[in-house]
């Protein structure tokens, strides 16, 4: 059998002679061997282990779509997956991505809430001040009036 697994970046894995593939959704694990009745279905967050050449292979996936067709071709689809030799390293790097990602996923939101605070003080400068006296002053009649003649003669964007 053949084994693709890809994500939206990258195809993380493109082996051949795959002589069994493991994975889960959410009924259960459930293993695929050559021959398979056409297939498919939707995977949890889980480990898809194969076996290739008498060795053992392992990616975590972030959920994703497996599609048997064949008999002989296994694909999957995912967001995300992390790939290592063994389980252990497997785990490690999972972990480091989840890290990774907490941290990114904290400095956006500790900007975003920057960006409110920000916003929130120019608002309360602007309430302070009494409004924008600018705008009041630039909005007499007459400079409304002579702004209603160059929109209505098309000057005016």
């Amino acid at each position: 059998m053949k084994l693709s697994i890809a994500t939206p970046l990258a195809i993380v894995v493109d082996a051949s002679d795959v002589a069994y593939v493991r994975a889960e959704d959410e009924t259960g694990a459930f293993g695929i061997l050559p021959g398979h009745a056409d297939f498919l279905t939707t995977l949890a967050v889980s480990v898809v282990t194969w076996r290739d050449g008498g060795k053992a292979h392992q990616v975590a996936v972030r959920g994703g779509v497996l599609t048997v067709r064949g008999g002989e071709h296994v694909s999957i689809v995912t967001r995300e997956a992390v790939g290592e030799e063994t389980l252990a390293a497997l785990g490690d790097a999972v972990l480091t991505r989840l890290r990774e990602e907490e941290e990114s996923e904290e400095a956006s939101r500790f900007a975003g809430t920057r960006m409110e605070l920000a916003a929130m003080r120019q608002i309360q400068r602007y309430l302070a001040t009494g409004g924008d006296r600018l705008h009041r002053a630039s909005a007499s009649p007459a400079s409304l009036s002579s702004r209603e003649d160059e929109f209505s003669q098309g000057s005016l964007g």
